[in-house]
């Protein structure tokens, strides 16, 4: 499954004239309604506030990305809106959104996950985001998501086998109350990061998926420390110890 299984064209509004959080949200929401994602609008609508209630989807650097399961999602399912003036979405480096995607999640069944894990993957590249930003329809918004996506993860490229136990300096869990948003950019940002100073690591997602890319009890046993970046609770009696520096998710995407 590829984005472009759950976004389409028509649940993509360019320049969306809303000015508040609460405009934004029922605005996508409408998307995915009219899309045919959802069976009851006002079931998933307090879905969605619920999560928000937990604390904000807001990333930050422009990009929120509202999310929560729900048995009134019928269909899983993307939306999507470029507000050029942003919207005050509690985002953690206080500025506004203006790049928001809103996630439809159904309570069984996880295939969708891979396809929202490289979602948040692909929204850490600053010149993806600006591209979108300067998308002038719907079909231009996806077809640079799309060709980001094939870019990224080419369909004929060869699974990556993992290094060698042992060779990593730093293992990471990253873990967020839904298992959808937040997890996977945090294993970005802390990926990139990693790469940038020549540091090799190995992150763990823990989705509602359950986890991915685990940890192997050799690679904590060579790894010289752990980075717990989680909003939910994760196992950690396997990191006794370890020198571990535990802290909220959006700081493994805010300062990896």
């Amino acid at each position: 499954m590829k984005i472009k299984d759950l976004l389409k064209a028509e649940s993509i509004v360019i320049n969306a004239p809303v000015a508040t959080k609460d405009e934004a949200i029922d605005k996508m929401i409408d998307l995915h309604e009219a899309a045919g994602n959802l069976n009851d609008k006002d079931v998933y609508k307090q879905g969605i506030l619920k999560r928000e209630s937990e604390g904000t989807t807001a990333i930050g650097e422009g990009i929120a990305i509202p999310h929560c399961k729900s048995d009134a999602v019928k269909t899983p399912g993307l939306t999507a809106l470029t507000v050029p003036e942003g919207v005050d979405y509690d985002a953690p480096d206080g500025e506004p959104s203006n790049l928001l995607f809103m996630i439809a999640a159904p309570m069984d069944g996880d295939l969708h996950l891979d396809v929202l894990a490289k979602l948040m993957t692909l929204l850490m590249d600053m010149d993806l985001r600006k591209n979108l930003l300067a998308a002038k329809s719907g079909e231009e918004f996806l077809d640079v998501l799309n060709k980001a996506e094939a870019d990224k993860f080419p369909e004929e490229a060869e699974e990556v086998a993992a290094a060698p136990a042992g060779t990593y300096r730093i293992l990471a869990v990253t873990a967020c109350p839904t298992g959808i948003a937040h997890t996977y950019m945090a294993a970005e940002a802390l990926n990139l990061k990693a790469e940038e100073l020549g540091i090799p690591i190995k992150v763990e997602t823990n989705g509602s998926g359950g986890a991915k890319n685990e940890l192997t009890a050799e690679e904590i046993a060579a790894a010289e420390a752990i980075i717990v970046a989680a909003d939910k609770q994760v196992a950690m009696n396997r990191f006794a110890g370890k020198k571990v520096y535990k802290t909220k998710v959006a700081d493994g995407i805010n300062k990896p």
